[in-house]
């Protein structure tokens, strides 16, 4: 029976993480916020870090810190003349500087830390699968809501504020959401690797077509393929499953790119942003 549990969790972890963290990858390659995935993931980890050594709920923590720096990030980004890939650059540095500090300020051994770099899907517990579960269950209705304010923010976001659309409203959610995903995937894929699930599915949709329906169901497919294929290798090397994974995404986008209809020469580009 607990053999069965654990399998189970591994896979619904693999699944749910994939689909989160694909899903919003979308938005967050479309709108040029790719190094938010590397800054948030750090911030995570940092967060991690600091829940044990403070004693608390490391994923609370992990939370907490990503919240925290999704907020610093979009003032920062709206109220300055910095743009957005400098001020991500600027809390990357501050997370991963903030990480290497934490890190020997943990009593006695690292392993436990160390855990929330590498990441280990085969050790998800079912409040692990809930919070992941509750995430993507937000990230899906974010979606389904804002669709085609998304999609016109993306297409132009002066028209997208000319039009009334709540612009800044829905990029602070993005970052907020980026960093909930994050943190929920951080335990199975660890702070170091999450960001490919972020980016890689994303980009390898983005090979095959310009509709976003079509990206966001090609990027939640590439994402879930990625978790399982990362597992399978996990299970069968007898490994942490986030490198595994990461490397799954990678080969994903590889193929994609390679059968990608865009590199044909007929191939016009055309964006299929208002439907």
């Amino acid at each position: 029976m607990e053999l069965y549990s654990f399998m189970v969790y591994s896979w619904t972890a693999a699944i749910l993480t994939g689909l989160a963290c694909s899903l919003i990858g979308v938005i967050v390659v479309t709108m040029g916020l790719s190094f938010i995935g590397v800054c948030m993931s750090h911030a995570a980890f940092a967060g991690a870090l600091l829940g044990i050594i403070l004693h608390i709920n490391p994923v609370v923590c992990s939370f907490i810190f990503c919240f925290v720096v999704a907020g610093i990030l979009g003032p920062i980004s709206d109220r300055s003349e910095i743009k957005t890939d400098t001020s991500l650059g600027i809390m990357f540095s501050f997370s991963l500087g903030l990480s290497f500090l934490f890190l020997p300020m943990i009593p006695g051994s690292k392993s436990e830390g160390l855990r929330f770099l590498w990441g280990n899907i085969l050790t998800v517990s079912h409040n692990d699968i809930l919070i992941v579960g509750i995430v993507c269950l937000l990230v899906l209705g974010f979606i389904i809501a804002f669709f085609k304010e998304i999609q016109i923010l993306i297409f132009n976001r002066t028209l997208a504020l000319a039009s009334g659309i709540p612009a800044k409203i829905i990029y602070y959610t993005v970052l907020f959401l980026s960093g909930a995903a994050i943190t929920a995937s951080i335990k199975a894929v660890g702070g170091l690797l999450v960001f490919a699930l972020i980016i890689n599915p994303a980009a390898a949709a983005y090979q095959l077509t310009y509709d976003m329906k079509k990206l966001f169901l090609f990027s939640s497919i590439f994402g879930i393929l990625s978790g399982c294929a990362g597992l399978l290798i996990a299970f069968w090397l007898n490994i942490p499953a986030g490198a595994p994974i990461a490397l799954s995404s990678v080969a994903i986008f590889i193929i994609s790119t390679i059968f990608s209809p865009k590199r044909r020469p007929c191939a016009k580009p055309q964006t299929r942003i208002l439907q």
